[in-house]
């Protein structure tokens, strides 16, 4: 194109001419940067939450951080939670197909693997980004349009489960860290769920961190470099009591909830201390 437009040029006042136009041109056919961290929402270590996934949402609870589901939960909800003073975190699977979503016809039967213990749900083959890509991109989208402020991009570590693929540790590195930069291109946070073992690798790709049941297992302390990057953990657990974990968040500085497995309204803090909502 460049050699095109010099050909048609007689002299070098023309000639410059055309390079500056065709370097608008250009220019404007670059996609625009993506937002840098100074721009994206930055969840501190301490921060309480509330984590809710099923039943009427409730946002009621005192708690600078919301984490809900992207799909249903419309605009508005956002919205009433961001006047209430609230960060909103959107829930989005990202390594497992959904047989609920309103998206679910979109996922080729061959990226679809076996079930991942919850009703409805098979794992993806991650190592398919052709096809992953793009769904992902509708769903981190969906999320900012809907003014949330972080993605919480749940089944990130199918490479530790049998999920009917050939999965290694290299192909989850590549699919999370690609993840995270689909969600910084629409300008969200996101946190890195669970995968615990690729923690030092990824912390620095992720602007937070969401865990379940290290307490329990014993493996709260691998998630200390994201606390000693300055991001929070957010931390559930189910059947361990807050007397037995609190004490232990509290010095890791990771923000621990007990939670029912439903995920409903009801929580425990080890922050704000109990709450029945």
């Amino acid at each position: 194109m460049r050699a095109q437009w010099a050909a048609r040029m007689s002299g070098p006042g023309p000639a410059l001419t055309a390079v500056l136009i065709l370097s608008a041109v250009l220019a404007g056919c670059t996609r625009a940067p993506e937002p840098g961290p100074a721009e994206r929402w930055a969840p501190r270590p301490g921060a309480d939450w509330q984590w809710q996934l099923s039943g009427r949402l409730d946002p009621t609870v005192d708690v600078p951080v919301y984490d809900i589901d992207g799909f249903e939960h419309d605009a508005s909800a956002v919205a009433d939670l961001h006047r209430r003073g609230r960060k909103v975190i959107c829930y989005v699977s990202t390594g497992a197909w959904e047989d609920f979503r309103p998206d679910a016809a979109r996922f080729p039967a061959s990226v679809r693997g076996r079930g991942n213990g919850w009703p409805g749900e098979r794992w993806l083959d991650i190592r398919r980004t052709d096809v992953l890509e793009p769904l992902m991109d509708a769903r981190m989208e969906m999320c900012a349009r809907k003014g949330f402020d972080a993605v919480e991009p749940d089944n990130m570590d199918g490479y530790r489960n049998r999920t009917g693929f050939p999965l290694t540790a290299t192909d989850q590195l590549r699919y999370n860290r690609l993840v995270a930069r689909i969600a910084h291109r629409h300008g969200l946070a996101v946190g890195l769920k669970n995968d615990l073992d690729q923690i030092p690798q990824l912390e620095p790709d992720f602007d937070f961190a969401v865990n379940e049941q290290c307490a329990q297992y014993d493996e709260c302390a691998a998630l200390t470099p994201f606390i000693e990057a300055d991001k929070a953990v957010f931390h559930v657990e189910y059947e361990v009591p807050v007397a037995r974990f609190c004490p232990q968040s509290k010095k890791l500085r990771l923000s621990s909830l007990r939670k029912k497995y439903e995920l409903g309204a009801w929580r425990r803090s080890c922050t704000s201390g109990p709450s029945d909502n």
